[in-house]
């Protein structure tokens, strides 16, 4: 048994490192970027609020445990903006590797079980997977909103990029929940800057 939970301190001490990965969002009071760690509770919290807006019945316990690791890769890849540059394919190979050194940390049941959940999530193809990653793409459109546009201009985003990078994931999973942002967005972006 102490092995074991050696293992799992082990483990929640590296996911402490989460906390110093600085992400393209800021907060909403503009004080300064946030960290991937605030940005998975968020979102987690954002699921348990919004989850009524799911396109289909999702199982929240579920979503939040997804949410709550999703970024935990970024401990050894770090942030990747949606709208930054960078090879999506040369970031999931770093990812991946990530995601089984980082896991690997854990009690062989639990490193599966945790793999298990973020695969879930990267693939997204279940209803709580899509849902998840619908989530995840809402919290930075909300933190951009209040605060004039955020990072947007410096990313050089567009109305268009949001659609498709943002926008079509959201209303996969909460068609809803867009259309009460599209709004916002469209307004933002016709207004002179």
């Amino acid at each position: 048994m102490t092995d074991r939970i050696t293992d799992q301190l082990a483990f929640l001490i590296e996911a402490d490192r989460l906390k110093s990965v600085l992400r393209g969002t800021t907060l909403c009071d503009k004080s300064r970027r946030e960290n991937s760690g605030e940005h998975s509770w968020h979102i987690a919290l954002y699921a348990m609020v919004l989850a009524e807006h799911a396109i289909r019945p999702v199982n929240i316990d579920r979503v939040i445990k997804m949410l709550l690791i999703h970024d935990i890769v970024e401990i050894d890849a770090g942030d990747n903006p949606i709208h930054g540059n960078h090879d999506p394919a040369e970031m999931d190979v770093i990812e991946q590797a990530a995601a089984t050194r980082i896991f690997g940390l854990l009690p062989a049941d639990q490193a599966r079980g945790f793999r298990a959940l973020w695969d879930e999530f990267e693939a997204a193809e279940t209803d709580d997977a899509i849902f998840a990653k619908s989530i995840d793409r809402v919290q930075p459109v909300v933190s951009n909103l209040e605060t004039d546009g955020g990072t947007w201009p410096e990313y050089k985003v567009t109305a268009d990029q949001l659609d498709s990078r943002v926008g079509v994931k959201v209303k996969r999973g909460a068609p809803a929940i867009w259309d009460a942002l599209k709004a916002r967005i469209d307004a933002w972006f016709k207004e002179p800057k």
